[in-house]
Parts: structure tokens; C-alpha cells; sequence
């Protein structure tokens, strides 16, 4: 049995009328939880499901389907809710998915008459699926910077060492709860929203997105988010730099909001030393961490015993980490299954990310590897950094810098105060050395997020799509020497 399971076991046994989980409208004791998922279980084993595509938001049911998966020895391969049609056709024909759970328009196969937690169910025909890696209880698919989502493979093995290792560094005795915010299809959320407080014994609280302020990949609500966290009164948090933001601008004018919060953990980008800093002075516990799918997430994390402002913590106890000669991070120790269809993963994982070990141990980011800019003077600049100070001012929030072999950098902004956007750039390039500098920029009228495939679900940019849709505005830039240009 694996750990997983044998603590919601223990806490069953040990606590059973305390709350496991709560919903929107409902709450499950450990004993309800354990029950819940021994009965599903011998559903999935019944029905003779192997790969079983989950597509819902997020609700208590979604994590009853994610444990009874892991107890049957189904696959369970989550389905991202931001996913558009190409990508989801995608995953099912790449996943060979046989059965499909949530909630899926269109026909998709044949709806059984069985509901499987309270999800309709449907069959699906598969011919000749690609060979899953032995050991896989998941199938992660990454959104990607560029081409098809990559479906990652991962062994209950991993997963669980990500949580052991979390459950050392997080301050889990001063929580009573965590509450999602992040959806449960990402595997960020997955590990420390389900999985970590179930080793813990600490309930989790599942609210769908929208009552948490959510919608879609982009849209979102400050005022649903109060409410939650007035309701909710969490103890624990798993947040995006925009959504830390908006934590901080609510915590301004509701302290009470941020009175139970013990723990913040801030991912998914790069996020600016001085946003992190702006929280502690607030008296918020944020702390930075490191990781990606095809490690099982989590790699490095801050603590409250031990942490750096600019960097991204320590390596966590059940990975090693050292950097090669070019500067690109590799891990071992904490390796997927391999890609899907692919070859075996090799026990080192090349990251594609740019970084660095200090004399303490703690690692810090420069960026992706691919991204690196030249300027035409020779300078190497990631980009990453750059768009880290702009999170501080509020009209550059979304704002991906460019330059590569030009003379100075450039940006594509989108911003709901535009008449803001070159006081905002003035005051970014006087925190910056003179060729980090933004010398012009092209402003778009429409949301980056709004604009489909442009950016990924945490909010990281497709720089060659959106350098392509802008590619005549950003050579303008440098043609006519213009202070800016608009897109109409």
C-alpha cells in the first residue's frame, strides 16, 4: 500500500470524525474519505478502467477520484480546465484514455448509466495506445512554451517523496487548513493541496475556481477571493506572483483577511525579491520555490528556518541538484517515468532553466535557456529578470521583454491603465543598469490572456507566438526609433 494511503488509513482510525475535506456545501470526515474511496475503488476495478482522463473543477469529489485511482492502480491522467479544443483532442488521442469522468461536451464515446463520485462516466474506443512506463499512476501533461502539451509520467514513488520532502520544510503543526486556489489538474496543487495535507492530517479545503475568484486561465474576481478567505480562514496557501499580488493589495484594506495565514508558498514564475519583500514587511509568510513536471514538481524550496530573498530555498532532501558547465540546472534523484510514448526519462533531468548554487546551498534562477537574449552590444540578459521588476508596477502586469540582437530591449505590454504605461517604464528602468533598459515598447489592446496560445496557465509567456503576432510593431520599434507603438 502506498503512504498516501496508508495515512488516510491512519488518520480513519485516529481522528475519524474530523474533517478530511471541505467543499462549498459539504464536508467529509477521514472515516467518510476512506470509505469514499475504498467504495470507488472497487468501482474502477469493476468497470476495468486503466487510463481514466479526469476533467472537472475543482470539488471534494475530484480528490475522492484521485485517491481511488491511486488504490485501484488506474491511471489517472487530469485534464487542465484552460486546455483549448486542439489540446484536448490532443491528450486523448496521445493519453489513449479508455474511460473519461467530469465534464466533457460533445460525444467523446458512450455514456455509461454509472456514475463514478457523483461525474458521469463515458467508454471510450482506443486502438493501439502508446505503452505507458511501468510504475505510472499519472499522466501529467505539461502547458509548454511552445508545441503540443508533453504528457509526463509519474510513480506514486515520486509523487510521495515531493510530499515527504514538503512535509519537513512546511510549518504544518501551526495549520489547520489549506485552502486550493490553484486548480487540482495542476500538479503543484495536486501534491501540496491534497497530497501534503493528507500526510499531515490537515483538512483541505476545495472550492471551484469561481468561488475563489478564478475563471478560466486570466480572469479574476478580488472580491470572490476576500470572500473565501473570510470564509475559509486558511492557515496555508499555494499562489501564483499575480495572485500574491492580489493577496497583498486585499490584505491592505482587510488585514483581518491575512490574520490566519501561516504559510504562503509563491511559484509558477519568477517572482521580484522586492514583491517577496513588500509581504514579509506586510507580515504575510511568503516563500519562493522551484520545480517542474518532469521532477514531480517541487525541487527547492524557502522555509521559515531557512530562507533567501532572490533565491528559490534549498534543494529539498529527496533530490540533488548541480549546474553544468553552461549554467543549466540538472536534477537527479527526483526523475519521471519518461514522456509518453517516449524513452525512459534518464536519472538526470535537464531543466532547461539557467541558474546557480551560493556558498549556502540555495539555488537561484536566471531564466530559461532558451530564452537568453543577445543584445547587439554583447550583453547576455534574461528576460525573465527584467519582467520580475515590472510585477512591482501595477501597469506593466503583463509585460514580456524582447531585444535579442537588437541594440536595446523592447516589450509587448498590456495594460487596463495605458495612459500609465511610460511613467511605469520610467520607473522600472531607473531600478535597472543602463542595457537591461526598456527602450521602446508596442502596447496591446487586448489581454495577452485573452489572445489565444499566447500565454501558458501560470502566466508564462509563448514568446515565439507572441513575437510573431507582434513581429511588425517590434520591428517598427527599431526602424523609426519610435518611443512607442500601438497595437489597434
Amino acid at each position: 500500500m502506498s503512504l498516501l494511503l496508508e495515512r488516510l488509513q491512519h488518520w480513519s482510525e485516529t481522528k475519524p470524525e474530523h474533517l478530511a475535506l471541505q467543499g462549498e456545501d459539504c464536508c467529509v470526515t477521514w472515516q467518510a474519505l476512506a470509505e469514499q474511496v475504498d467504495a470507488v475503488a472497487a468501482q474502477i476495478l469493476q468497470l476495468g478502467i486503466r487510463r481514466l482522463a479526469l476533467r472537472a473543477d475543482n470539488r471534494i469529489e475530484w480528490a475522492v477520484i484521485d485517491l481511488a485511482a491511486l488504490a485501484s492502480g488506474c491511471t489517472l491522467i487530469p485534464v487542465p480546465s484552460f486546455f483549448n479544443a486542439e489540446q484536448v483532442a490532443h491528450l486523448l488521442n496521445d493519453s489513449g484514455a479508455d474511460f473519461l469522468l467530469g465534464d466533457w461536451p460533445g460525444a467523446h464515446g458512450e455514456q455509461l448509466d454509472t456514475r463514478l463520485a457523483g461525474f458521469p462516466l463515458w467508454r471510450r474506443s482506443v486502438e493501439n495506445p502508446a505503452v505507458l512506463h511501468e510504475g505510472t499512476v499519472k499522466v501529467t501533461y505539461t502547458s509548454g512554451s511552445t508545441g503540443q502539451p508533453k504528457g509526463v509520467c509519474l510513480s506514486v514513488a515520486l509523487l510521495e517523496s515531493v510530499a515527504v520532502s514538503l512535509l519537513e520544510t512546511v510549518p504544518v503543526a501551526q495549520i489547520d487548513r489549506h485552502l486550493m486556489v490553484l486548480p487540482l489538474s495542476t500538479l503543484l496543487e495536486n501534491i501540496t493541496g491534497l497530497y501534503l495535507p493528507l500526510l499531515a492530517g490537515v483538512t483541505s479545503v476545495i472550492l471551484p475556481s469561481a468561488a475563489v475568484g478564478l475563471s478560466g486561465s486570466s480572469q479574476f474576481d478580488p472580491a470572490m477571493f476576500a470572500r473565501a478567505l473570510a470564509m475559509t480562514t486558511p492557515g496555508s496557501l499555494v499562489l501564483t506572483p499575480a495572485l500574491l499580488q492580489a493577496l497583498l493589495m486585499l490584505g491592505q484594506h482587510q488585514p483581518e483577511l491575512l490574520e490566519p495565514v501561516r504559510f504562503v508558498a509563491v511559484g509558477g514564475s519568477k517572482v521580484s525579491p522586492a514583491l517577496l519583500q513588500h509581504a514579509h514587511s506586510a507580515g504575510v509568510p511568503v516563500f519562493e520555490g522551484y520545480g517542474l513536471s518532469e521532477c514531480g514538481s517541487v525541487v527547492s524550496f524557502n522555509s521559515m528556518s531557512a530562507h533567501k530573498p532572490g533565491s528559490v530555498g534549498r534543494i529539498l532532501p529527496h533530490c540533488q541538484v548541480r549546474i553544468a558547465e553552461d549554467g543549466e540546472i540538472i536534477v537527479a534523484g527526483a526523475s519521471m517515468l519518461g514522456y509518453l510514448g517516449a524513452e525512459p526519462a534518464a536519472d538526470e533531468i535537464a531543466t532547461g532553466d539557467l541558474g546557480y548554487l551560493d556558498a549556502e546551498g540555495f539555488l537561484h534562477i536566471a531564466g530559461r535557456k532558451k530564452n537568453q537574449l543577445i543584445t547587439s552590444y554583447g550583453r547576455n540578459i534574461s528576460p525573465e529578470w527584467v519582467e520580475a521588476f515590472a510585477q512591482l508596477q501595477p501597469a506593466l502586469r503583463q509585460f514580456v521583454v524582447f531585444g535579442d540582437a537588437r541594440p536595446y530591449l523592447s516589450a509587448v505590454v498590456f495594460s487596463e491603465t495605458p495612459e500609465r504605461v511610460p511613467e511605469a517604464i520610467a520607473a522600472l528602468n531607473a531600478q535597472l543598469p543602463d542595457y537591461a533598459r526598456i527602450g521602446g515598447f508596442v502596447l496591446s489592446e487586448q489581454s495577452l490572456f485573452q489572445i489565444p496560445d499566447l500565454m501558458t496557465a501560470n502566466g508564462r509567456p509563448r514568446r515565439e507566438r507572441i513575437a510573431d503576432l507582434f513581429a511588425e510593431s517590434l520591428s517598427d520599434l527599431y526602424d523609426n526609433e519610435e518611443e512607442f507603438h500601438v497595437i489597434l
